[in-house]
């Protein structure tokens, strides 16, 4: 499933994903929080652990969980390509305040139900996981920056899993094509704006443009490529099923078995013969 958006976003947040109607079995809620310059804005929730991306802008950022004491940051990206993100996750009953800096600021926001009782904790540019995946095979048609923010291994009692990824111009990414059962959302920013990208979530093709959202369910294959010229961010975020984490616990993902074969030598065995 595609979700557009053409248009710059909204002042405020922008919904674009909600755990009622035709996305109900995504099992998030995912949305943009974009402020103006001396903006001040907050929110908590109740029963949701909630996650706040810093997209770009400046921001001082202040958030209070249940029984413990005010904590404060200010947070800034120049932009999504060449700066790695600052991101909050806090758990539910945790009340987060923005006020906006001198450029303004956006946050790309996630949020699922998670009773459970843990610190919040803002993960910043200095521990991001950043890898060049792909590199060395595939004649690196498929060679992109793949930035893990957290998952089991530094956040094991949230719901969520969250990171980027850069896509180079002209080459794969989420390559093997691979499945898994857990929802997954992909939310999507091009460089220069005008730039495209293409998937196909099963056995579907989509047009990928700036501020576009790709809702991935479960068993659907998930490949896509950059067009030549631009470069492709997307933040990607996986909700963990109740016995079924995503990860190396549960062997995902799962690769296509009839492409598993291009990551190995195989994979480089084509030369031209111009």
């Amino acid at each position: 499933m595609q979700i557009h958006h053409k248009m710059p976003f909204a002042h405020f947040y922008t919904p674009l994903v909600s755990r009622s109607g035709a996305t109900a079995d995504m099992l998030m809620d995912f949305g943009v929080l974009k402020l103006l310059p001396g903006d001040k804005w907050e929110y908590s929730s109740e029963t949701d652990e909630q996650c706040w991306l810093l997209a770009g802008g400046n921001c001082n950022l202040t958030w209070m969980a249940h029984g413990a004491g005010a904590q404060y940051a200010e947070i800034s990206r120049p932009d999504l390509f060449d700066h790695s993100p600052y991101c909050l996750s806090v758990p539910a009953k945790t009340r987060v305040i923005f006020e906006a800096g001198k450029d303004g600021v956006e946050f790309c926001y996630s949020a699922t139900d998670n009773p459970r009782r843990f610190k919040a904790r803002l993960f910043t540019p200095e521990e991001c996981q950043s890898e060049m995946r792909g590199a060395g095979t595939m004649r690196e048609t498929s060679t992109r920056i793949v930035r893990t923010i957290f998952d089991d291994t530094n956040r094991s009692e949230s719901n969520l899993v969250i990171g980027e990824v850069i896509g180079v111009p002209g080459k794969w990414s989420s390559y093997p094509p691979h499945h898994h059962p857990q929802p997954e959302i992909y939310h999507y920013r091009f460089l220069p704006r005008q730039g495209f990208g293409l998937t196909a979530i099963g056995e579907t093709p989509y047009l990928i443009k700036d501020r576009d959202t790709i809702l991935i369910r479960e068993g659907e294959v998930h490949p896509h490529v950059t067009a030549p010229g631009y470069a492709m961010w997307y933040l990607w975020v996986i909700r963990h099923l109740e016995g079924a984490h995503y990860g190396p616990s549960t062997n995902t993902p799962i690769f296509v078995e009839e492409h598993k074969w291009v990551t190995g030598d195989e994979g480089n065995i084509w030369e031209s013969s111009s």
